[in-house]
């Protein structure tokens, strides 16, 4: 499985422009092409979720152009589908799904529906029931009340002249109304909606009548329980539409502004503001109410960190951005209670429970309902733990997660999911979230590396890490339970399970000290052997860079630079020959009162340079990058002299 891994932030600052709201996206490309006239489109959304649809529309004859820099031409059908026969595949697109089967269900051909198996497990029963009260046909081609879909749509003789009342549930998807409710004009008769419950995610509904009375069709409505589209209703073009920043999106980096950013450095979202139609602007209501010092203007918005409370709220208005507030709970004092979000349950994941489990991981105590989700974060005695989080094919768990960051080192599985809404969304987070640095220095067997790393990170208080040690420690563990050391799958399960503890002056192994045993010639050879096995090096990755947090790390190792920090800002290949190393380690066995035979040691180190350099994986080789440190006659303080210096020189650079 991909994946990504990122280190502890400590900080967050800059700006950033928002990619286009999905929600708008999906919804105008729908009006522009139910519409009399040509329609552009700027600023539309580049994402999966909109590339479902802009794929339907061709499929039923409407050939929307790109004209590049996100802007769309589209030429409407004035309500007329061109294609009355055609197989659509949706994805996981729900505004695309919903909204379709709607207007199909009203076009007079005869479709096929279909998406990704989770497409197929989110309900759609209500909506076809709302529109077989019109006289639609649609049929179930697999589970009831489910896709796929079959729709042979309303014909115009079918339509009748009498005025029409649809009665249609709202407490399970706001998309199911406005697919109704962008459909109806198809009719050409005046039709009611009247919504049976209580209506959820209310702002998306808000977005729906926005934008058709954009495109010319005004809704009659009586608060939130009717709804009414006269007779003769039609969407006329009203030539150019332009597409909000996504307000969903801009919870994130808010969200970093609220946990990391100083007062007079805050994050700034641009793109979407206090005009915006978007009910997830009054996310930062939220975050002002924990605490978080917050700034909106026309179109812009500012965040930074305050003393944040846990609060209790009602997430009607914002059912998607409410997702990036159980994360920034974790950063509050007290519980956070999310109340009125069992939309979360027919999303792309069964988001209540996903979410529970994955902040169950970091340590949090939460207690998940049908409509509900409390969190507490640990308290100072007991810190959230690094974690490997699943995303369920879920474009939000992905984002949502990566903001606790601040808090932990973390690994991100599948981070592509993000396409849904967002391709690039975790570049524009590492714009953003700013880590602490590290200093990677890579070099071969006794070249010295190990003390001139400690002594660096002691001068400039950085944590050290030394990874040659993870691998001694799944040698020695491998040896202690039997494993052998070519047996790859074995010691990786070794490595996978390492209870390890690193102090100062001191390494512990299932909590006894084993700082000698691991420096032993023979599971230094173990050693060498067992990180040239892929799985274990997998299994080892993620421990890794865990070490990488606030406010700095000096890591030494044979890959550092290649593979475990390959953004490091200071790339450092101290090495020397290995006659001088050969010599170094006799005296240091010798100090230790351990015989030592020079011919030996140095017939040791060159075997483990070839197959350090010749292994399939992260070769021990100078990363184009990194500065060359030859301590060949340089003692070791003149050495981190150097590593100092340079250090000082990125910096300042």
């Amino acid at each position: 499985m991909n994946f990504i891994d990122l280190p502890r932030m400590q900080a967050a600052h800059g700006a950033m422009r928002l990619p286009g709201s999905k929600s708008i996206s999906n919804r105008v490309l729908l009006l522009a092409a139910l519409a009399e006239g040509v329609t552009d489109v700027r600023g539309l959304l580049a994402s999966d979720d909109t590339a479902r649809m802009l794929e339907a529309l061709r499929s039923l004859g409407v050939e929307p152009v790109e004209l590049g820099e996100g802007n769309w031409r589209v030429q409407g059908c004035a309500g007329r589908v061109p294609v009355l026969r055609a197989e659509l595949f949706l994805g996981n697109a729900g505004t695309a799904f919903r909204s379709l089967t709607a207007a199909l269900a009203l076009a007079g051909g005869e479709y096929v529906l279909k998406g990704v198996p989770r497409m197929h497990e989110r309900p759609i029963g209500d909506l076809v029931d709302a529109l077989a009260q019109l006289g639609a046909d649609i049929r179930y081609l697999d589970k009831a009340g489910y896709p796929p879909l079959q729709i042979r749509g309303l014909k115009t003789e079918d339509r009748g002249e009498n005025n029409k009342v649809v009665k249609i549930r709202g407490d399970v998807s706001s998309q199911f109304l406005t697919g109704v409710l962008m459909a109806l004009p198809l009719t050409g008769v005046e039709t009611s909606v009247e919504v049976e419950g209580e209506l959820i995610s209310r702002p998306y509904v808000e977005i729906t009548l926005n934008l058709m009375a954009r495109f010319g069709v005004r809704v009659h409505r009586q608060g939130w329980q009717s709804f009414t589209v006269p007779a003769g209703a039609r969407y006329v073009s009203p030539g150019v539409v332009q597409v909000e920043g996504d307000a969903s999106s801009a919870s994130y980096f808010l969200a970093l502004g609220a946990i990391g950013a100083a007062l007079d450095h805050p994050v700034r979202v641009e793109g979407v503001g206090r005009d915006s139609i978007q009910g997830d602007v009054r996310f930062a209501e939220a975050l002002a109410q924990m605490g978080a010092v917050m700034d909106m203007g026309q179109d812009w918005m500012t965040a930074a960190r305050g003393d944040l409370q846990g609060i209790t709220l009602d997430c009607n208005h914002i059912p998607d951005a409410a997702m990036t507030l159980a994360i920034v709970a974790l950063f509050a004092k007290g519980e956070t209670r999310l109340t009125n979000i069992a939309s979360w349950r027919v999303k792309e994941t069964d988001r209540i429970a996903a979410m529970a489990k994955e902040l169950g991981k970091l340590g949090a105590r939460v207690e998940a309902g049908d409509d509900y989700l409390s969190i507490i974060p640990p308290d100072a005695g007991h810190p959230l733990q690094p974690a490997i989080i699943d995303t369920y094919d879920d474009h939000r768990m992905a984002m949502c997660f990566s903001l606790a960051s601040f808090a932990v080192p973390l690994r991100i599985n599948d981070p592509a999911c993000t396409a849904k809404t967002f391709p690039d969304y975790f570049d524009a987070f590492t714009r953003i979230a700013r880590p602490a640095p590290v200093i990677a220095i890579d070099g071969p067997t006794a070249s010295g590396k190990g003390t001139v790393s400690a002594r660096v990170a002691a001068a400039l208080g950085f944590h050290y890490l030394d990874s040659g040690a993870l691998y001694r420690l799944t040698a020695l563990a491998a040896r202690e339970a039997g494993v052998d050391w070519a047996d790859e799958a074995g010691v990786a399960a070794v490595a996978a399970r390492l209870d390890v503890a690193f102090a100062e002056n001191s390494v512990r192994l299932n909590g006894r000290e084993v700082g000698e045993a691991i420096r032993s010639e023979a599971i230094s050879a173990g050693a060498s052997k067992v990180a040239a096995l892929p799985a274990v090096r997998e299994a080892l990755l993620f421990r890794q860079r865990a070490f990488h947090r606030a406010p700095g790390l000096v890591g030494d190792g044979r890959d550092m630079a290649s593979v475990v920090f390959p953004v490091a800002p200071l790339k450092i290949f101290l090495t020397a020959s290995a006659s001088v190393r050969a010599e170094r380690r006799m005296k240091q066995l010798q100090e230790r009162g351990v015989s030592a035979d020079y011919a030996a040691i140095l017939a040791d180190l060159e075997a483990r340079d070839q197959r350090d350099r010749e292994r399939p994986v992260a070769p021990l080789r100078q990363e184009p990058d990194a500065r060359l440190l030859d301590t060949e006659h340089m003692g070791i303080e003149a050495a981190v002299a150097q590593v100092l210096a340079w250090w000082r020189e990125v910096q300042h650079a």
